[in-house]
């Protein structure tokens, strides 16, 4: 199994600074950007990667399914000297459309001086077979903009224009402070950049803990984009994060209105059907910590819990305010 560590984004204070993307070219119909055609891109992902996840889940909800295809790769990375992701999944091990084993075929096949990790989501261009976006912070939004004229009939608006710029604020925090919180704690290679990361993720943790406590999502009664982008990084918290990045002051399952709206999304179409919990354990333990060295799959933690009623439908938070 592959355990390529990270160490060219790690600073001299053990602290963890995530790569800048290099495929950014916004979809859009204004020239120079991506053109906005159905049937002409392929989505490829890992059900283990949060990045990747929320990616899919927007495409779920909005129904892109025909507009955008999907390739999945194995949440288990091969065993190369390089940090990839392969379709071992797929009959031949490739790719039933791009006919290529590894991602980095596609990332090299855009840019063959390409010097950076090979990540999820990534866009291929079917015409050119092509990495052509990368940009797992915005590619959600191009979903729920750009590709508008594609959406099925009653999608929810999970970018609402009255509501932007607070979604805007609120991704940010929810990126720096949680969905990148976990991971500067998870591969800080210092006691002080790791006890920094701890409690920056648990003081937002008790913040949301308590901003849930008023609504029954983030910005009110329905669903947005900063719900998907939160959503993915509690849903690996209890099974990857809290033992594999040692995150271990609460589960999530102790946090009552965190665990309550987790269960919520998880129980709505495009969420849980999308969520895979064995290749989010298998890809963490297996792949992404470092204390593992006889590649022990973790027995827990008991999923039955995620099928119980969440109740937050019942709540009366207009009286709570």
């Amino acid at each position: 199994m592959s355990k390529r560590f990270i160490t060219s984004e790690v600073e001299k204070d053990g602290k963890f600074v995530r790569q800048e993307n290099r495929f950014i070219t916004p979809f859009g119909i204004e020239e120079g950007q991506l053109p906005i055609e159905s049937g002409r891109y392929r989505l490829l992902w890992s059900p283990a990667c949060p990045w990747a996840h929320r990616s899919v889940i927007v495409r779920s909800l909005l129904g892109l399914e025909e507009a955008i295809s999907l390739g999945t790769l194995d949440p288990i990375r091969p065993d190369v000297e390089r940090t990839d992701w392969a379709f071992t999944l797929d009959e031949n091990d490739v790719d039933s459309v791009l006919k290529i084993h590894y991602i980095s075929e596609a990332y090299l096949k855009a840019d063959p001086d390409y010097k950076g990790r090979f990540t999820v989501p990534a866009v291929v261009d079917l015409t050119t077979g092509d990495v052509v976006n990368n940009d797992y912070f915005n590619l959600t939004k191009y979903w729920e903009v750009e590709w508008s004229k594609f959406h099925k009939a009653g999608a929810p608006d999970l970018y609402p224009v009255e509501l932007r710029k607070e979604i805007d604020e609120l991704n940010n925090i929810i990126f720096h402070e949680i969905n990148n919180g976990v991971y500067k704690a998870g591969f800080a290679r210092s006691q002080e950049a790791y006890e920094e990361a701890y409690d920056l993720v648990f003081n937002r943790l008790d913040w949301l803990e308590e901003r849930l406590s008023l609504s029954r999502y983030l910005l009110g009664d329905n669903i947005t984009e900063s719900d998907v982008r939160l959503y993915v990084t509690l849903a690996r918290f209890d099974i990857a994060y809290y033992n594999g990045f040692n995150l271990n002051r609460n589960r999530i399952t102790e946090f009552p209105n965190l665990w309550g709206y987790v269960r919520d999304l998880y129980s709505q179409p495009g969420f849980g059907d999308t969520t895979d919990f064995d290749a989010i354990k298998k890809h963490y333990h297996l792949c992404a910590v470092s204390n593992n060295p006889y590649g022990l799959l973790p027995k827990g933690p008991d999923l039955a819990g995620w099928k119980e009623p969440h109740g937050r439908d019942k709540v009366n938070y207009k009286e709570r305010n």
